[in-house]
Parts: C-alpha cells; sequence; structure tokens
C-alpha cells in the first residue's frame, strides 16, 4: 500500500509528539512534585502521539495517562489541603492516593521510550 502526503504527515507528527512528550516526561521527572504538570503534560502528549501513529503501545500510554491523572490530581488536591501527616490533620495512610501517581509515571517512562523507538523504527525511506 502506498504511503500517502497524510500518512507521512501523520507519522511525523506522532514521532515529533512522542519524542517532546518523553523529553517532557524527563524534565518533570528532575523534581516529580513541582513537574507533574511536565508529566502530565508529557505523557498525554506521547499518548496522543501513540494514538497518532497507530503504536502497538496505545493502551499502555492510554493507562499510564489515567494513572498519572489520578496521582496529579490526588497530589494536587493534598497539597492544597495541607499535605498529609504531621499536624495537618490527615493521615499518613492517604498518602496512598499518590501511588497511581508512581504507577502511572512509570508505566507512562517505559511506554514513551518503547513508543519513541518504534514511531523512529518507521522512518520511511
Amino acid at each position: 500500500m502506498p504511503t500517502t502526503t497524510v500518512s507521512r504527515g501523520r507519522t511525523l507528527t506522532a514521532r515529533v509528539l512522542c519524542i517532546v512528550g518523553l523529553a517532557g516526561m524527563l524534565l518533570g521527572m528532575l523534581d516529580p512534585l513541582e513537574g507533574s504538570g511536565a508529566i502530565l503534560a508529557g505523557t498525554g502528549l506521547v499518548a496522543l502521539g501513540a494514538f497518532l501513529g497507530k503504536s502497538r503501545f496505545r493502551r499502555l500510554m492510554y493507562w499510564s495517562l489515567v494513572l498519572v491523572f489520578i496521582g496529579v490530581a490526588a497530589l494536587w488536591i493534598s497539597s492544597a489541603v495541607g499535605g498529609v501527616g504531621g499536624d495537618t490533620g490527615h493521615p499518613e495512610w492517604w498518602g496512598l492516593l499518590f501511588v497511581p501517581y508512581a504507577v502511572g509515571g512509570v508505566m507512562g517512562l517505559v511506554g514513551a521510550v518503547c513508543t519513541s523507538v518504534e514511531a523512529l523504527r518507521r522512518m520511511p525511506c
């Protein structure tokens, strides 16, 4: 099946989104609390790139995006109400609400690397 200019443009867009998203995730992981927005945005970009590029890692990236979103929302809400533990009045076990952020972040990083490698291997001749 011959490739059209539309599919080439879509592949190029997917490739750029995956690489930019991976870079955003890596920068955000330097400080996971302050960089949570960058990690969320980077995961979203890689998921969009995986969708556009029809990557076999699409579902991994979709689930990663959902988990990171839930974890970041819990992190930001907890931060807005004063955090957990200590004198905040919220017990330490509330910190378990942040687990989806960590799991989704690792899943997203693995998925982003795999999706980016897959996108780069599909380079047209």
